[in-house]
């Protein structure tokens, strides 16, 4: 199924579940409740309002072919008259800031920002407070006066990761029998300083860990590189296992470890579920990948928005302390773990990715093994 009509398909059996909140912010305006006369509300439903959507970058497939369009159909399904400004940062955290300004400029509302650097953000988010308007952070927790927050369980993602790689490695033994290499993600992001302290709460004491990198941006390369320095340095052969905290980065890690002569099926972790990693988890070239279900968080920001807009409390299943503000209302979804064994009950059952996606010429017999053709 493309991307186009998988989302469709999605917002349209979804419709039923968010119209309630649309015809909730509807009644609230056409009374004169709090979406035409409380103070904190900057916009109705009925007469439209714009949204920014601001994204972090388009080297994870994710971003593009899933969150923008996840987000942006939520959104006119909520509120059809609204406009949804977007911008993509390109991994630079002054464009993103600029992006910001130029939003306010032009009159945006309420911006969901999944932030480059959470930190280099906070200034902007002020200024958007500052001047009125509301800010849901997405996926990543700004800094700043941020009203509302999506995400999943970061630290659950690094323990998952870190517990999936422990039990691959005493299944072939000691898990001390080597040492590993953790390939870690961007210093910038709090997301990925998360997803390290889960994995260490697992890992630590239970291997030896021989070489470790925080990766700026994600970067694949980067990833590549520092997997190749490691195993230069320690000796492929010795190698038992690699950490990446992503499946980009897994996806460089890949590639060193054949290139580097790394025994085949070495346990190899991943995040996002990209298309490249599920193939990779079926050829066994890497153990498993983090799936984080973007429809419910897409509709979750498309919510918060809305609800901040016209002077609604948004809601949380907790709150969160971003350092500014001590309790931002926060949606937090639970990831699940894909290994071959599931990949049929989750990405294709959820239509994240058709079995035609998948099995490709390449991938066509271990597609068959794992039940998929």
């Amino acid at each position: 199924m493309g991307t186009a009509r998988r989302v469709k398909a999605q917002v349209i059996g979804g419709l039923l579940a968010v119209m309630g909140l649309a015809a909730a912010c509807g009644t609230a305006g056409q009374s004169g409740g709090a979406a035409s006369g409380s103070p904190s509300a900057i916009g109705t439903v009925e007469q439209g309002f714009k949204i920014g959507l601001l994204l972090p970058e388009s080297k994870t497939a994710r971003y593009e072919k899933f969150d923008r369009p996840y987000i942006t159909a939520n959104i006119k399904s909520l509120c059809p008259k609204c406009e949804v400004v977007y911008n993509n940062a390109n991994q630079d955290p002054n464009l993103q800031q600029q992006q910001v300004d130029t939003m306010l400029t032009n009159g945006v509302k309420v911006l969901i920002v999944d932030a480059v650097d959470a930190k280099a953000i906070a200034a902007a988010v002020k200024k958007a407070t500052d001047q009125g308007a509301k800010v849901v952070a997405y996926d990543r927790l700004a800094g700043g006066p941020v009203d509302a927050y999506t995400s999943f369980d970061n630290l659950q993602v690094g323990k998952m990761q870190g517990q999936a790689l422990l039990d691959a490695l005493k299944a072939g033994g000691d898990p001390k029998r080597g040492p590993i290499v953790m390939i870690n993600g961007s210093p910038t992001d709090p997301n990925a300083t998360e997803y390290k302290k889960g994995a260490h709460a697992v890992l630590d004491g239970q291997v030896s860990i021989g070489k470790e990198y925080d990766t700026p941006d994600w970067s694949p390369d980067q990833a590549n590189t520092e997997a190749n320095g490691a195993f230069t340095a320690l000796g492929a052969q010795n190698v038992i296992g690699v950490y990446a905290a992503n499946d980009g980065m897994a996806g460089g890690a890949a590639k060193a470890m054949q290139n580097s002569g790394v025994k085949p099926g070495t346990p190899l972790t991943g995040q996002d579920a990209e298309l490249a990693a599920i193939q990779r988890l079926l050829l066994g070239t890497q153990t498993m990948t983090i799936y984080k279900p973007i429809k419910p968080e897409a509709e979750n920001a498309a919510k918060m928005a809305i609800a901040l807009a016209t002077g609604q409390a948004p809601q949380g299943t907790t709150t969160v302390d971003n350092g500014t503000s001590a309790a931002i209302p926060a949606q937090i979804i639970t990831p699940i773990v894909v290994t071959k064994d599931n990949v049929e009950d989750t990405v294709v059952k959820d239509g994240f990715w058709s079995v035609a996606e998948i099995c490709t010429p390449q991938v066509r017999a271990a597609c068959k093994a794992a039940g998929l053709e």
